[in-house]
């Protein structure tokens, strides 16, 4: 299952729960609050490079692309 199916299932879930939403702005907050959560997980789990990584390529002011390619 893809991210998108996995994120379109907990908005499923998740405004089920609630059942009868007061107004549309009520369901957007819902969606907004949850794609949000979504992009946090996402942007601290998918990290290609850690910070320390980074970090130690920024303190070396060479920027040899076979000693960043090895890290």
């Amino acid at each position: 299952m893809g991210v998108r199916e996995r994120l379109n299932n907990e908005i499923k879930r998740r405004t089920n729960v609630v059942g009868i939403f007061p107004n549309e702005p009520a369901i957007k907050r819902l969606v907004g609050a949850l794609m949000l959560e979504q992009n946090d997980e996402w942007a601290v789990t998918r990290r290609y490079m850690t910070l320390e990584t980074v970090a130690t390529i920024c303190e070396d002011n060479t920027m040899d692309p076979a000693k960043i390619a090895a890290l």
